[in-house]
């Protein structure tokens, strides 16, 4: 079985989104004082920054991932989203295996994130959708297991309820912080200081301190 670490920077919308973007607003506007939208929702500007955690929306700057034990790769194409997604499936489809039963199928590779089914591999889907990047396969979402996706947020707290940080994790077990000089709060700050290199390393070191964890959470090597 081949493993596959992954992690994704994301933006907010690109500006060919904001029309439509207001346009939601607008009407999340109208119906804030319905009692099933109660909730503040700020100005725009807070609801566009909002979209970098919305797949319909949002884009991705890069991936980083790394296969078994092989050195940490990173895709990065700030202009061609489209063609970051098309290498990223692409590598998948190379380290796969065919599925010999359609109704389990099993292409023998493991997916390995930190919150990477909630929100990485979730994300990665969408976004491949908006851009008519066909995925290189179905890949089961089904919880309560670690295969084909292991979680590292989920099996640490035993899918209990609450988050936990990759960080928080990683102080615990004496694994540096891949937090150092910029954390994802501060993503969409560097992009537009143009700092996208320092972007791209803070997604390879938080691929490193995944495969470390995952290497202490089973015992591996």
């Amino acid at each position: 079985m081949r493993k596959l670490y992954l992690d994704i920077e994301t933006l907010p919308a690109g500006e060919k989104n904001h029309e439509a973007l207001k346009y939601l607003f607008e009407k999340k506007k109208i119906n804030k004082n319905k009692k099933e939208n109660c909730e503040k929702i700020g100005d725009f500007e807070q609801y566009l920054l909002s979209t970098s955690f919305d797949g319909a929306f949002g884009r991705i700057l890069c991936i980083a991932y790394a296969i078994d034990n092989q050195p940490i790769e990173c895709l990065c194409y700030d202009k061609d989203e489209a063609r970051l997604l098309k290498e990223f499936w692409e590598i998948v489809s190379s380290i796969s295996s065919p599925s010999y039963n359609p109704n389990y199928p099993d292409h023998g590779v493991q997916f390995i994130g930190h919150n990477v089914m909630d929100f990485d591999l979730r994300f990665i889907y969408q976004r491949s959708i908006v851009n008519k990047i066909k995925p290189a396969y179905d890949l089961s979402f089904a919880r309560y297991r670690s295969y084909p996706i292991f979680d590292t947020m989920k099996e640490w707290i035993q899918w209990g309820q609450g988050n936990v940080g990759l960080e928080h994790i990683a102080l615990a077990l004496g694994i540096p912080t891949p937090k150092d000089g910029i954390d994802g709060s501060q993503v969409f700050d560097f992009y537009q200081q143009g700092k996208i290199p320092e972007i791209a390393k803070y997604c390879r070191r938080d691929v490193e301190a995944t495969r470390a964890i995952y290497k202490r959470m089973t015992f591996g090597e």
